[in-house]
């Protein structure tokens, strides 16, 4: 019997025990809700056995503990699942953001001082890596309807050291690609850039965001679309952006050698032990050849060998995650009426929707709404930080009054799930607690 096969027993035979294993972990685990007790979580991992399995036969009988074979594969799944040349996985999103906003500013040779435009609304990950890369943020603000950045302040904010556009879809939904492909075409020297730790499979006429993108960061947290317990990647058709990215994420060693090739007296570049050094005759070990000053960024294997098997579920993960955002949409708009309004994906647009945004016409609502549902066990999130500028981290960036709209966005908005996991009996949970809280909002307003 292979280890597989033995762990697979292993967990049937603890949980005919009676043993509550991964209670939380599982797409099944909403098969059995109990309306009286069970939360509805806004996200979280949509995994069964098989993910478990993998990670623990890995660990066991892996050749690597650190980034080894299964991560070099993840990487080739994943760059041929969405179409690119080259990808890096590396410990999470955010990390994806430091090394990708690095490389690119290596790669085109960017000045510190540049500038690169940004929404002020969403989660700090976006804005962080441009100023520890000696970048300024051009803060421009968002639309209400849709709560991504405006295009008309974005094409007002482009100046001579506009470098890039970073596009952070809002929870997944974009806005005009085409508007801000015609921007990049009048102004060459900017490159649109994707966030696209939220917007997993979600596609503009036809096409994967991330092929618009020069180059893409994505986050396998549990709460994102697939998820390896941490983790994150970042890829590009610039094969020369990912292995710059890949020295800033490996300490900033030069080598790039990936999986078995690691073990090759020669190395991928076939001639590992030479006179690497300007100025030293030694023959000297490309592994240990730093052109950069980089990090320690990289992931574990096991967390390669999950995300090989969660990238098998993203098509279904997609399809329900639509299926999700319409059901409960539908349940919002028939309770709440023009009380609340919920940003609409634009034609040509195919959204995997991370979570369904509420718009609330008014404060108390929103405050009254969050509660209940809070209470009533589900789950809701803000939309992250809102306006980032008036956070203590950030408020020296610029004055967050200049950004009347964003400055919204904690008063009016905030977030539900739209998970894979959710079916007939969540919705119709929900469908009940929506209507309680309607027949009490309308008689105490």
């Amino acid at each position: 019997m292979s280890v597989n096969s033995e762990l697979h027993g292993l967990l049937k035979k603890l949980r005919g025990q009676g043993e509550n294993l991964f209670p939380y972990l599982y797409n099944k685990s909403l098969e059995n809700f109990n309306p009286q007790k069970d939360w509805v979580f806004y996200s979280g991992p949509y995994w069964e056995d098989e993910e478990i399995v993998i990670a623990m036969e890995t660990l066991l009988t892996g050749k690597w503990i650190a980034a080894g074979d299964n991560v070099h594969k993840f990487e080739q799944a994943f760059s041929k699942k969405f179409n690119f040349q080259s990808s890096l996985m590396v410990n999470s999103g955010s990390s994806a953001n430091l090394v990708m906003i690095a490389a690119l500013k290596k790669r085109f040779g960017w000045n510190d001082g540049d500038e690169i435009i940004v929404s002020p609304v969403g989660f700090p990950t976006t804005i962080a890596p441009l100023i520890q890369n000696g970048l300024i943020p051009r803060f421009v603000d968002i639309n209400l309807s849709d709560l991504n950045f405006d295009l008309n302040h974005v094409e007002k904010a482009i100046n001579s050291k506009t470098r890039g556009i970073f596009l952070s879809p809002v929870l997944a939904n974009t806005p005009d690609l085409n508007r801000i492909q015609e921007m990049c075409k009048k102004n060459p020297q900017i490159k649109i850039i994707l966030d696209g730790c939220d917007s997993l499979g979600s596609k503009w006429m036809g096409k994967d965001l991330s092929e618009y993108a020069v180059a893409t960061s994505c986050s396998f947290y549990p709460a994102h679309h697939i998820t390896t317990c941490e983790g994150g990647m970042v890829s590009s058709n610039d094969e020369e952006i990912i292995k710059i990215a890949r020295r800033f994420a490996w300490w900033g060693r030069d080598c790039y050698c990936t999986g078995a090739v690691n073990l090759s007296p020669v190395g991928a570049c076939g001639k590992r032990f030479s006179t690497w050094m300007e100025g030293n005759d030694n023959k000297v070990d490309h592994k240990y050849l730093f052109t950069e000053m980089g990090y320690n960024l990289k992931p574990l294997d096991m967390q390669g060998s999950i995300g090989l098997v969660q990238l098998k579920k993203i098509d279904e993960i997609h399809t329900k995650r639509k299926l999700a955002k319409n059901t409960l949409e539908a349940l919002f708009k028939t309770h709440l009426g023009d009380a609340i309004s919920i940003p609409q994906e634009l034609p040509g647009a195919d959204t995997s929707w991370f979570g369904l945004p509420i718009i609330c016409q008014q404060n108390k609502l929103k405050q009254d709404l969050v509660e209940f549902l809070e209470k009533n066990r589900i789950q809701t999130r803000n939309y992250f930080a809102g306006n980032i500028l008036q956070h203590p981290g950030y408020r020296h960036l610029d004055n967050y009054k200049n950004f009347p709209i964003a400055n919204r966005v904690l008063d009016e908005v905030f977030f539900i799930g739209c998970h894979p996991s959710y079916n007939d009996k969540v919705y119709a949970y929900a469908n009940q607690v929506l209507e309680k809280f309607s027949k009490i909002w309308k008689n105490t307003h």
